[in-house]
């Protein structure tokens, strides 16, 4: 994949895809004269700043309360332009290493480029870290987390998946899907009832769940047709009806889950031309962010502190206790599971969740604490939150490189 060069091109081009195939830089002529416009009208040698100050800049134009909404879409085109890059090689790595053979490359990308704004609303500059590298770390989570997802959609049936969903989700589902409330109240009666009379087989084979017998969707609509009286449903349901509506629950879990992404360069419905990247407006805003960000230039450079993190978390995986490395081994290098984790050290699932999980924490604040002795942060729950991203992207790179070298 070709690099961008310049400022210009950096804050204003998107990626196109041929399949799973980088093809070319596309140039947004808004997003391009926005860019070129700001760097012209500046006062000092703003474009010699680099990429992570204009990221800075974006950002909190993006985040200022008093912005207009058009200077805050102007910024989030910038920063979504600002990651392609970054977006496509973690999509990259992703597609080769993780996902099944039904999901490629350009599906991850979309995945995470999708969540633009959850990433915007994560990032916090005054934690001192690079914009590019949290959105790196948050693009690889988010990716992740939607492919385990849908991993977990796929593999249910439908039976299986009403069994695991929660009623909050399932309410949020057919809220979604856009049944009314009076609608709703019988779907959930309904998935109610199939809970509670649906007995799976075996406790632990709920994923391939098979379709209820005949006389088990009998008791299912003989149990809704008890309790509907006292939820103020007045019309009965044959075991048909229940049948079709739980099919509908699980269609409308199934979209809400995992919904179909759509791209910034797809076409407008009902217009030939124009793509929803379009509705970014084409102005520039005034100097004073750029003013601000300029005064609080910083002048270290991120690189030995890189390298003094990288030293003070192998130390920290080395001074883990033997069973905590071996979790973190058997997750990042060996790409576990956590039951198979259980078999492997005869102990229950919930004791290796809690184990992996307290093992991540002690990294955590290893990494919190360095953050306080070096940056001069204090260690706090917010600081936590933010660098969990971080954290993961690091032990998968780390155990990637070198799997055997926590052992």
């Amino acid at each position: 994949m070709r690099s961008r060069e310049g400022l210009v091109e950096v804050f204003s081009t998107f990626l196109q895809l041929d399949g799973d195939r980088f093809q070319t830089w596309i140039t947004d002529p808004r997003l391009r004269r926005s860019m070129e416009q700001r760097l012209g009208q500046s006062k000092s040698d703003a474009a010699g700043l680099s990429e992570n100050y204009w990221a800075l800049y974006w950002h909190k134009t993006w985040q200022g309360q008093t912005a207009v909404e058009s200077f805050q879409a102007i910024a989030r085109g910038h920063l979504t332009a600002h990651i392609q890059e970054s977006c496509y090689w973690v999509a990259q790595k992703t597609a080769a290493t993780f996902v099944t053979s039904q999901t490629g490359l350009a599906d991850c990308f979309q995945m995470a480029i999708a969540q633009i704004d959850k990433i915007l609303k994560g990032f916090d500059s005054q934690q001192g870290f690079n914009f590019k590298s949290y959105a790196s770390a948050a693009l690889n989570s988010i990716i992740r987390e939607t492919l385990r997802q849908k991993q977990e959609i796929d593999i249910c049936t439908d039976w299986g998946l009403l069994r695991k969903i929660s009623q909050k989700r399932l309410t949020e589902a057919l809220q979604s899907a856009g049944l009314a409330t009076s609608a709703i109240a019988p779907h959930l009666l309904a998935w109610d009832s199939f809970k509670l009379i649906y007995i799976p087989p075996q406790a632990n084979g709920t994923r391939k769940l098979p379709k209820p017998e005949p006389e088990t969707w009998e008791a299912i609509a003989q149990r809704y047709n008890q309790e509907r009286l006292g939820q103020s449903i007045p019309t009965p349901a044959t075991a048909a009806t229940i049948e079709k509506w739980l099919l509908a629950c699980a269609k409308a879990a199934r979209t809400y889950l995992y919904p179909n992404l759509i791209s910034i360069n797809t076409p407008k419905p009902g217009q030939e031309s124009g793509e929803f990247l379009d509705d970014l407006a084409d102005q520039v805003q005034t100097d004073s962010l750029l003013s601000e960000l300029i005064a609080e230039e910083e002048v270290q450079t991120r690189q030995t502190q890189r390298q003094q993190l990288q030293e003070v978390l192998i130390v920290a995986l080395k001074n883990l206790d033997g069973e905590a490395r071996s979790l973190i081994q058997f997750y990042y290098a060996e790409k576990l599971t956590q039951q198979e984790m259980a078999s492997r050290l005869n102990m229950k699932q919930y004791t290796v969740s809690r184990r992996l999980t307290k093992a991540r924490e002690s990294l955590l604040l290893t990494l919190a604490q360095w953050s306080q002795q070096t940056l001069h942060i204090s260690p706090s729950a917010d600081l936590l939150k933010y660098t969990s991203s971080a954290l993961e992207e690091w032990l998968e790179t780390y155990f990637a490189q070198s799997p055997e070298s926590a052992s």
